[in-house]
């Protein structure tokens, strides 16, 4: 078969955290070396690294197919018996236009955000309310109908596969076949073609790719033995039997179903249907900020900054400051930035009538007369001779980005007030991924290898934890001289390079926070960590998407100045902080 005759359309990529070991870029260019000219991602019940594959896909001429593989609560997503609903039903969705998008980042945000029991999980009610535009397979041997097969029951499977052909339309469901080898996905095989026939239902080829190259299979097992804090060898209940879950060729999968030939080639018809498009512009989708008494932004942030420069600079301010006045309102203006700038004097003015000690700047930001006539800034740009165009520039385009300090203990107030002002359904706050690092890579990779902790630890230590694991074998000669001489040494090595950088677990962005003029679970998956509602994507593909992010700084030297001029105005109640020079 040619390289184009098949798709894949069941993949995990690192971001199926601990499981998954293709990452991104060299799949996307083990995809094009194969001929293939598309693929899907579907990740473990989360969209981690969908915007990011969508780039990465469509820069290589590959046609990016964005999907999950679901977890399906056996009951209600809202059921929790530890007997019956701890083992949801895998199943595989893809987006076949923007619509499917959509609804598929409800689907996901919905099963962390109400469906969460061990894992993220949706429901048959949720499937069939948001199923336009998804095209659905049956997923692996942790399927329902798979599990049904194996269980011997043939017709409460067939029930079921028509069920879901319900759900999604005829067309849109299809039952997907796999074999990896191993003896339970063989026993099924005839029942599943079976099933096929009787139903109508098609059928559709896949493999279950975890890596990326058959010999990647031990970075795979190594992976699953950290999540599962077992060793190589030891039986965790994750790993797999074979080392078939690659990203195979075309000739690889017709000849796993022979007769079934047309089952690899639908994969194709398939992917020319799923056309999701993603606008990484940067362009800024702005809250419309609301003011109580007028729809006039640009008007009322006029008269802010007017009545500033007269309170910062006296009532007859030099010409030279209200032609700069000018210049900045009309390039705010003309940029359509007012609602940004109203938006950030907004949440400042809250904080300092709440006192809420607020930093006076920093960065490019101080640079603007506007930003420091309304508030935002305690720089003046004038006495310091800052420019404006470092900040704002109509040339660039780019988006202005304040950095604001708050106090350590009030920061949270601050936010919540963004929360009420927005709406907890427009405000959110930022992933962030905890990655392995070289030093982690080689004491994970030799814990579960069972390398004495002695011989780890040396090893560990000849490791500068800002280099890679490349970098320090090229510059360190007792780390070379180990990993030539000392076969272990070699070994562990070798597996913590192909593990290190690896997304280990998620973590909340130190300050970011995302204010979305609408309803967030519309444009990016949410999920929760804690009590604490963050959207999937990174801040990168965030901003490249257009959703305002604002960064809501802690800084403790902010609070030991507030306790300072707390004990000082005991005895001069009159004193304040802006008073003191910034030279004194």
């Amino acid at each position: 078969m040619k390289g184009s005759e098949f798709v894949h359309l069941h993949l995990h990529t690192e971001y199926s955290l601990l499981d998954g070991a293709c990452r991104i870029k060299p799949l996307i260019k083990k995809i094009k070396e194969l001929g293939q000219t598309a693929a899907a991602i579907t990740d473990h019940g989360n969209m981690y690294g969908a915007a990011e594959f969508w780039k990465t896909a469509t820069e290589e001429g590959i046609k990016p197919i964005i999907g999950c593989e679901v977890y399906v609560a056996p009951r209600k997503r809202t059921d929790r018996d530890s007997k019956i609903d701890a083992k949801p039903y895998h199943l595989i969705l893809l987006c076949e236009n923007n619509e499917g998008y959509k609804n598929l980042v409800r689907l996901v945000s919905k099963s962390n955000l109400e469906g969460f029991y061990n894992k993220p999980r949706v429901d048959k009610e949720l499937l069939a309310r948001y199923h336009e535009g998804l095209i659905c397979l049956s997923a692996c041997l942790a399927g329902e109908i798979p599990r049904l097969l194996s269980n011997g029951q043939y017709k409460e499977a067939m029930q079921t596969a028509l069920e879901y052909q319900e759900i999604f339309g005829r067309g849109n469901y299809f039952i997907e076949i796999q074999d990896h080898g191993i003896r339970a996905e063989q026993q099924i095989l005839p029942q599943l073609y079976r099933l096929s026939e009787e139903t109508g239902i098609p059928l559709a080829a896949t493999n279950d790719c975890h890596y990326i190259e058959k010999k990647d299979s031990e970075t795979q097992n190594v992976l699953i033995c950290i999540q599962t804090g077992k060793n190589l060898g030891e039986p965790n209940g994750m790993s797999f039997e074979t080392d078939e879950f690659y990203v195979k060729n075309a000739d690889e999968m017709a000849a796993l179903f022979p007769g079934h030939e047309d089952a690899v080639r639908r994969t194709v018809e398939i992917a020319e249907r799923c056309n999701v498009t993603m606008n990484f512009d940067g362009k800024i989708k702005l809250p419309k900020f609301e003011i109580a008494g007028t729809d006039d932004n640009e008007g009322f942030f006029r008269e802010l900054c007017e009545r500033g420069m007269y309170e910062r600079y006296g009532k007859s301010p030099d010409e030279s400051i209200k032609r700069r006045l000018e210049y900045e309102l009309s390039v705010i203006v003309k940029m359509q930035f007012t609602d940004y700038f109203l938006i950030v004097w907004d949440f400042i003015r809250y904080a300092r009538e709440n006192d809420i000690p607020v930093g006076p700047g920093r960065g490019s930001g101080a640079g603007s007369l506007c930003a420091y006539c309304i508030g935002i800034t305690g720089i003046d740009p004038i006495k310091y001779n800052l420019m404006f165009e470092r900040f704002l520039n109509p040339e660039r385009g780019n988006m202005p980005d304040f950095d604001i300090d708050f106090c350590i203990e009030g920061r949270q107030q601050v936010k919540d007030y963004v929360y009420r002002k927005y709406g907890t359904d427009k405000v959110c706050e930022i992933v962030a991924f905890d990655t392995l690092k070289a030093r982690a890579a080689v004491r994970d990779a030799g814990r579960v290898m069972g390398v004495s902790y002695q011989l780890c630890d040396r090893v560990a230590k000849l490791i500068d934890q800002k280099l890679t694991l490349a970098e320090c074998l090229e510059i360190s000669d007792e780390l070379k001289s180990l990993y030539k001489s000392d076969r272990t040494v070699h070994r562990l090595i070798d597996i913590s390079k192909s593990i290190e950088g690896m997304p280990r677990h998620t973590s909340i962005h130190a300050a970011g926070v995302i204010i979305s003029a609408v309803p967030l679970d519309e444009l990016v998956p949410l999920q929760k960590s804690d009590d604490t509602i963050i959207a999937q994507y990174t801040m990168t593909y965030l901003e490249g998407l257009g959703l305002l992010k604002m960064d809501f700084l802690g800084l403790r030297n902010l609070t030991i100045i507030r306790d300072a001029v707390r004990e000082i105005k005991k005895h001069e109640p009159e004193f304040e902080i802006d008073s003191i020079p910034t030279d004194d």
